[in-house]
């Protein structure tokens, strides 16, 4: 005989369980029937990490900018000398054409100085120099470096913002509300920036 609760083996002629306390029905023999599990919801896993506070991002971020706009120093120069070398073989000065040349070298510039500061440096050591010097790392979802690919792709994602007006600036406001402190380019590769003491 079996338990009808909990399917444990009884001796004939018990009254009671001697397992789980429950009346054992009479006549009941066969295999046991252990008990209906009950179903098992699904709650999705949030990597648990120490996330970076914003202010801390903020300070790598505004580091890293200061990169970029000191690449965008370089390619304005180097532009505009090469502009105004062909304007004056041509007779024309392009000086007019330059203030407008600020909407195209902030991603470029974004683009150039990211290859080697948020691609290389985060897919090697995880990452950039203004990261670095806030000791935070930038990591996937299961905690490992980003490869190469993610780490271009996330950097293509925050050159793109650079097109639109005020994107940029919300991409760096959006960890203040944000349960994982994540930025918009990070929720795009699924990214995490955590401290590493």
């Amino acid at each position: 005989m079996f338990c009808s609760n909990c399917g444990s083996s009884v001796a004939e002629g018990t009254a009671f369980c001697p397992v789980c306390g429950a009346r054992v029905a009479r006549g009941v023999a066969g295999p046991a029937q252990p008990p209906a599990a009950a179903p098992v919801a699904y709650v999705p896993v949030t990597p648990a990490f120490n996330y970076a506070t914003w202010g801390t991002r903020a300070v790598g971020y505004i580091i890293d900018a200061l990169l970029v706009s000191a690449g965008m120093a370089l390619l304005y120069v180097a532009l505009g000398t090469v502009l105004t070398g062909l304007a004056g073989l041509g007779g024309r000065y392009p000086g007019g054409g330059m203030c407008c040349m600020f909407i195209v070298l902030f991603p470029l510039a974004t683009l150039l100085v990211g290859l080697y500061n948020s691609v290389y440096l985060i897919a090697q050591r995880g990452y950039s120099i203004g990261q670095g010097v806030v000791h935070v790392k930038t990591v996937d979802g299961n905690g490992n470096l980003l490869s190469r690919g993610t780490a271009f792709l996330r950097l293509i994602v925050r050159a793109a913002f650079g097109f639109f007006p005020f994107l940029p600036a919300l991409d760096l406001l959006w960890p203040l509300w944000d349960e994982r402190r994540q930025t918009l380019h990070d929720k795009a590769v699924n990214s995490y920036v955590i401290s590493n003491p």
